[in-house]
Parts: structure tokens; C-alpha cells; sequence
């Protein structure tokens, strides 16, 4: 993994993950490719469709998504661990789904790839792009804990802990509004829809 200091002397590339480079979300995709390796699991799908409706439309809170994402991850991935492990189950599912890659983006290494979704999950599609730098929400391996979730005002917070305050972002590119940090942040900025990318800045 190259050095954050590296990407701050380069041109800097930021792209959002779900709905942005992959048609879909991510997270929400996963959950239902597991179900058929653990059908128990099926017992989420009421409140994870929940959070991913609230968190779309921007009708949760920091605290709540917080609170309840992290029970809901921890409950769901202790579930799944009976029947096998979580690295076992993300290969699986970006062997099958890394063509939802959207063909209109071209990776390079130096790419900076923030989202939401968890480095246990997108960091496997960005190692098979070759994308070197993932922010991102994160999971303890040993706990199944939620550590940090990268959710709203947290993405440029933690991006410039990263960064540094005076970090210039290129080109940002993003499906949603509530990225409005971001693109305030940035030289350049793109609203993606589907294969369509408008500049907005």
C-alpha cells in the first residue's frame, strides 16, 4: 500500500463506491448472496432494508446508523460465521459480481476510493482493480465489532485525517447530494446516474 503523502503529491482521484463504480449497493448485494450459503440469515433482511432506505435518502442520524448498523453487522456476520468464513464469502461474491464495475471507469493505483461500505468488503474489489487507497467504514476481524463507520459528516473528516486539511481533490465523483462535502472540496466534481456522468463543479 503506498503512502497516503504519495497520493497528496499526485493528481487526486476520488471516487465514491456504490452507485457511483458499482451498479448497485454493495453492501445490500452481499447480504443477499449470503443468504443461500446461510438462509438464516434471512432474518435481517427487514431491518437492513431499513438502514439502507433511511441512509439513501439521508433520513438517519449519525447516532442511529451507528448504533443500529453496528448491531446489525455484528448479529448478522456472528450468524454467518457458522457456516463459513467471511473471506470465503466475498471472493465468492466479487468473483461473480466484479462485472458490475461500471465500464465507463478506467482505475488507476492511485485512485482514492470513499464510501460507507466496509474495508472487509470493498477492499477485495479494489485490490482486483489494483486501487491502492480505501476509505472506508471499518470492522474488527476478531470482535465483529464495528470500529468507525464512514457515514456522512464523517467521509471528509476522515478523509483529511488522511489527507491533511489543505489536501486538493481533483475530480470527485459521486450519485448523491449528501456527498456535498466532498464536492465542495473539490476542483472538479461529477454526479454520476447509471453510465451518465454530469460535472457539477
Amino acid at each position: 500500500m503506498r503512502a497516503y503523502e504519495e497520493v497528496r503529491a499526485a493528481y487526486m482521484r476520488v471516487f465514491d463506491f456504490d452507485g457511483t463504480i458499482y451498479d448497485g449497493e454493495s453492501l445490500f448485494d452481499l447480504y443477499l448472496f449470503s443468504t443461500k450459503y446461510n438462509p438464516k440469515v434471512l432474518r435481517y433482511i427487514a431491518p437492513v432494508l431499513r438502514y439502507a432506505i433511511k441512509y439513501k435518502l439521508g433520513r438517519a442520524t449519525f447516532d442511529q446508523m451507528e448504533y443500529g448498523v453496528g448491531k446489525l453487522c455484528h448479529g448478522y456476520l456472528s450468524e454467518l460465521a457458522e457456516s463459513l468464513e467471511f473471506e470465503e464469502l466475498v471472493n465468492a461474491f466479487w468473483d461473480q459480481n466484479m462485472k458490475r464495475i461500471k465500464p465507463w471507469y478506467e482505475p488507476r493505483e492511485d485512485d482514492v476510493i470513499l464510501t460507507a461500505s466496509f474495508d472487509i468488503t470493498v477492499g477485495e474489489a479494489c485490490r482486483r482493480l489494483g486501487v491502492q487507497h480505501l476509505v472506508s467504514s471499518t470492522i474488527d476481524g476478531n470482535t465483529l465489532n464495528v470500529n468507525y463507520l464512514n457515514f456522512n459528516t464523517n467521509k471528509p473528516k476522515r478523509f483529511r485525517e488522511l489527507y491533511g486539511d489543505n489536501v486538493r481533490v481533483d475530480e470527485f465523483y459521486t450519485d448523491s447530494r449528501f456527498d456535498q462535502p466532498m464536492i465542495d472540496m473539490a476542483r472538479r466534481a461529477y454526479m454520476v446516474k447509471g453510465n451518465k456522468i454530469h460535472q457539477v463543479k
